[in-house]
Parts: structure tokens; sequence; C-alpha cells
């Protein structure tokens, strides 16, 4: 069984009572369970991911700026840390790409699995199991075979005619031929791993080598409950909502493992878009939750739209005091958006302003909107620094380029010379 808490006044310095969990106190709460109150600098990548969970990627900039952001760690650091399989890019949670550190591999893989779901669309357009079973096993012995990685185009003039062409009906579907179903298999089952072809992670070109990752020791209901655990951890407290939100699990199976880890649901004062106003946490959270005070200080960060902090809990609109709630840019209210639009700039969990990188002014085009305090301006300086020496542009996802974010960045320009 779950478990609600009534948290006593006795409980900490001021008590864990629901009143004093406002939206500020709980912005700044989930600052610093995610590390970027300075608590990570030194950190490894595999220690961030860890603590502040994994990194979405889309083939953009975010795992780059996530560890950067946290630990001070350059792009030179990350690519080495995949070569040397300390970190990868995996199919996990709601089948949705993330990096994540070793230790996680092989039970993160298994929560991306949905081998039923990738067969009954195929099943629609005339493949059968055994034909996508052959096929993976004729990757497997071509790249055995080969001398290195091979991209999809190269396995695909290896494998001739055992890829199929599932004609405009399954472009339609978005699976125009066999070979992305069986590499994605394959992928999910750690037979096999992409390698970036240039070795970055913000440019999605990829060849496959073979892998053996062993298989996780957990079961489908474990593997659930401990991503529950991380989960609740990572955030430091999350609505039900929240949490399938991120996981893809059904209200059964999250009721089911929130009790496996041993959540606790605690009242907190209106949270307005989480759909309630009780957190599930982990109960040493609870213990730190009571003691914890804002900091006094300007704490300044710039993140990604896609970073942990927004992404896993996907609650934009909480980070926006009171008072920057109808701020509007190219005529959209940016706290009623479901994910923002552009990249956050941060003091202490609050979003503050704005920011898209322009590379062809390399510059940094940002919007604070009340003004840029010294410590802003000086953070500003320092991402855009770290971008031009080690990334060249700030990418969203795959297809973002500067054309596509012109507009966005003209606005930015527009806002922020108005003050």
């Amino acid at each position: 069984m779950t478990t609600r808490v009534s948290v006593p006044d006795s409980v900490g310095a001021d008590g864990l009572r629901a009143e004093r969990l406002t939206p500020a106190l709980l912005r700044a709460w989930s600052w610093h369970r995610q590390g970027l109150d300075g608590t990570l600098a030194g950190a490894t990548p595999e220690e961030v991911f860890a603590r502040a969970g994994w990194a979405r990627s889309l083939g953009g900039a975010n795992p780059y700026l996530t560890l950067f952001a946290r630990a001070g760690i350059r792009r030179e650091q990350v690519d080495q840390d995949v070569l040397d399989l300390k970190i990868q890019e995996l199919p996990t949670a709601r089948g949705c790409t993330y990096v994540l550190g070793r230790a996680d591999f092989a039970w993160a893989l298994s929560l991306g699995k949905n081998f039923e779901e990738a067969f009954r669309v195929l099943a629609r357009l005339g493949v059968d199991r055994g034909e996508i079973t052959l096929l993976e096993e004729q990757v497997l012995h071509v790249l055995s075979e080969a001398e290195g990685p091979l991209d999809p185009k190269q396995l695909k003039e290896e494998l001739g005619e055992s890829v199929r062409s599932l004609g405009d009906e399954g472009k339609k579907k978005g699976v125009s031929t066999t070979l992305p179903t069986a590499l994605g298999l394959l992928q999910a089952d750690g037979r096999i791993r992409r390698i970036p072809i240039n070795g970055r992670l913000d440019q999605q070109r990829y060849a496959y080598t073979l892998w053996g990752l062993p298989r996780t020791t957990l079961g489908p209901e474990e593997a659930r409950a401990e991503l529950i655990r991380r989960y609740l951890g990572w955030t430091g407290g999350a609505t039900l909502r929240q949490s399938q939100w991120f996981t893809g699990f059904t209200v059964t199976q999250s009721k089911a493992a929130l009790a496996a880890a041993g959540a606790v649901e605690v009242p907190t004062a209106e949270i307005p878009t989480a759909g309630g106003g009780a957190l599930w946490m982990m109960p040493d959270d609870v213990d730190r939750l009571s003691a914890f005070t804002a900091p006094g200080k300007e704490q300044i960060q710039l993140l990604a739209g896609t970073d942990s902090l927004v992404l896993q809990r996907r609650n934009s609109a909480d980070l926006f005091a009171e008072a920057d709630k109808g701020r509007k840019l190219l005529n959209s209210t940016l706290a009623l958006q479901a994910d923002l639009p552009d990249h956050p700039i941060l003091d202490r969990g609050r979003i503050i302003g704005l920011w898209q990188y322009d590379p062809g002014k390399a510059r940094i085009a940002h919007w604070v909107f009340d003004g840029a305090t010294p410590a802003v301006t000086r953070r500003i300086a320092e991402v855009e620094a770290w971008i031009q020496e080690d990334l060249g542009d700030f990418r969203s996802y795959s297809l973002d380029s500067p054309v596509s974010r012109q507009e966005r960045i003209d606005a930015l320009n527009a806002a922020g010379s108005q003050g």
C-alpha cells in the first residue's frame, strides 16, 4: 500500500506543513535536487546522470548543456565517455532516447522494449514476426563479419533483398522498410548499439556494432519500481500524473511501483498545473525537505528547454513566478504552453528569461524579463563562450537549424531591447 503522510509541525525547523510547501519553495527544492546549485561541481557524467536523471537527446545539444551546467564538463570529456561506454544514448522510458550512465544500461533498456506495438504496425503491412526475426539474425551476421561499425545504408546494401520495402503505406506509418524495426529490436535487446558517426551526440547520424549487453536481473515490476524510485529522487517529488507522463506506466502500474518503492504522499500548497496539491516523494527526501531553505543569493543557469528540470515533470508553467505567467512572445502566453518554445534562463528554479543561440552572430539572443543583473550577464557570457568553443551551434533537436529558429531569435532580441 502507498502511504499518505501528514507531517507534524515539529518536523524540521518550521515543520513540513502543506502551506509551507509553496511553489516558490518547491522550485528551489527541485533546483537543489537537480544539482543546479553547485552541489555537482566536479562530478563525472555518470554521477550527474545518477543524481539529476537521464538527459533527453533528440539529436540536440541538451546532454552537453546538462553536464556543463551542473558540473562544468566539456564536450571532449562527454564524447570520450561515450566512446569508453561509460555513458550511452539508449531507448528507455516510453521508448524515448536518453543519455545515461553504464550502471543503468541493462535495466533501463528493458523499460524501452515495446515489441508488441512494433509487430502490430508491421502486421498491418503484411510483415510477420518470423520475417523480422530472420532479418535480426542476418543483421547480427553482417555486423560480425564487418571490419567496423556499419551505418543503415551500408547495412541495407549488405543485406540486399532481405530488407523489404514497405511502399507508400509503410512511409505513411513511418516504416519505409523492415530494417529500422530489426535494428530497434536488436538495440532494445542489448545485442547491438548505435555509435555516433562523428562521435557527437548532437548530430543524429549513427552506425551500428555488436554489443552483447548482459540482460538485467530485474523483472518488469522491479524495473518499474526502480524507475519510480530514481525518478522521485531526481525530481525531489512529483504528482502521480507527472510520474505517469515520464514513465509511460498505466495507473495500476504506477500505483504498484510507488508502493514497491516505498514512496509517500505529501500534501503541499496548491500546485496549479500539476493536477492536485500533493507530491509523491521518497521518505528520505521528506526529511531533507523539512530542513530545506531556499538559497538567498542568485544562482543563475541557462538550460535547454528539454533539460531534466523541466522535462521530467513537464511543468514549465510552475517555474514561472506569478507575476510572469502572463508574459507573451510571438502572441503566445509562455506559461500556457505544454513545452517551452525557447530555452530558459533560471534563478534558483524560477524562469527569469529565455534564450536561443544565433550562430550567424555567434551570440546568445536573450530576453531577461526584469533586466539582467551582473550575475545573469556573466552566466550568459560563459555559456556563449562554451557554445562557441565546444559546439559551434546549439540545436534543440536533430532538425533544428539557424533558419528554423530565426523568427524566435528576432522575437527575443526585440523583447530584450524593450527591457
